[in-house]
């Protein structure tokens, strides 16, 4: 009798495990993580520029950048004043819960509010690993065309949030807007969704708003209640 074994339900168990100890450690230190995801030229590092911009008045934000090989999107986060950690993941598609768990350490997790995990450009891997962030956020993009949620349902089902970027190529780029956010219900009903342009800054601060206010009820329900 053939005997099967199921290596990727127990890989995916384990890397589970691990990214209930990262939730941990972040909640304990009062820590919102987003886990930003994305195919390549979507604008990850863009869209956390401008987070940066418009909330390190308001939040101490850190980032943890995943690619496969380079540095290069950790030197532009930290070129803005912000703290990066920089994670090679030597030619694997997606961050995984034990990448995250090793560089924690390299945080001062007590002195953030907002921590956020830019993935590796991928529109498969990512969604099939938790990391331990408490919210999942997906960046699609004009140019990569309105059929993504169609053909990449996975990604678009685990996703708290779906940011849909360079809305200022509509003009210019052929993009059916509603047979986009239709594929979108379709898969994840409900899902906030965001279309904003990082060039022009139109749609951002709804985006910055929404952020704001996952960080502030975060940390207020964390907060012991007391008895009067």
């Amino acid at each position: 009798m053939t005997k099967t074994v199921t290596v990727l339900e127990n890989i995916l168990n384990a890397n589970d495990r691990i990214a209930a100890s990262n939730r941990a450690q972040l909640d304990q230190a009062d820590v919102f993580g987003l886990n930003v995801m994305a195919s390549p030229g979507a604008g990850k590092t863009s869209v956390i520029e401008k987070m940066i911009a418009g909330l390190s008045q308001e939040l101490r934000m850190a980032v943890i950048e995943g690619d496969l090989a380079t540095s290069i999107d950790a030197e532009r986060i930290e070129a803005m004043g912000a703290e990066a950690v920089q994670i090679n993941t030597g030619g694997n598609c997606h961050l995984d819960a034990v990448m995250l768990q090793e560089a924690l350490p390299h945080l001062t997790l007590e002195a953030i509010d907002l921590l956020v995990v830019e993935n590796v450009g991928n529109l498969i891997c990512p969604s099939n690993f938790t990391l331990g962030t408490h919210a999942n956020v997906l960046i699609a993009s004009v140019p990569e065309g309105a059929d993504k949620p169609y053909k990449y349902p996975g990604m678009y089902r685990g996703v708290e949030v779906v940011i849909l970027n360079k809305i200022d190529l509509l003009p210019y780029v052929p993009f059916d807007l509603d047979y986009f956010r239709q594929g979108v219900e379709i898969l994840n009903p409900g899902v906030a969704v965001f279309p904003l342009s990082c060039r022009t800054g139109e749609g951002v601060q709804a985006w910055l708003d929404w952020v704001r206010l996952r960080v502030t009820v975060s940390v207020a329900d964390k907060i012991p209640a007391t008895r009067g």
